[in-house]
């Protein structure tokens, strides 16, 4: 399960993506929030992965 969050940063001449994943944790059964910032075409498959 994820939310997809997306904005575009932009730093100098680089294209920069924040993404924001929510993610269920398997003992507790809670939820948390993972960020990363990466390249806009790779923002689908991380969003894909488990």
């Amino acid at each position: 399960m994820a939310k997809k969050s997306v904005a575009s940063l932009q730093t100098g001449s680089k294209r920069l993506t924040k993404a924001i994943k929510m993610v269920k944790s398997p003992k507790s059964g809670a939820y948390t929030f993972v960020e990363s910032v990466m390249g806009p075409e790779a923002v689908n498959e991380w969003l894909s992965k488990k």
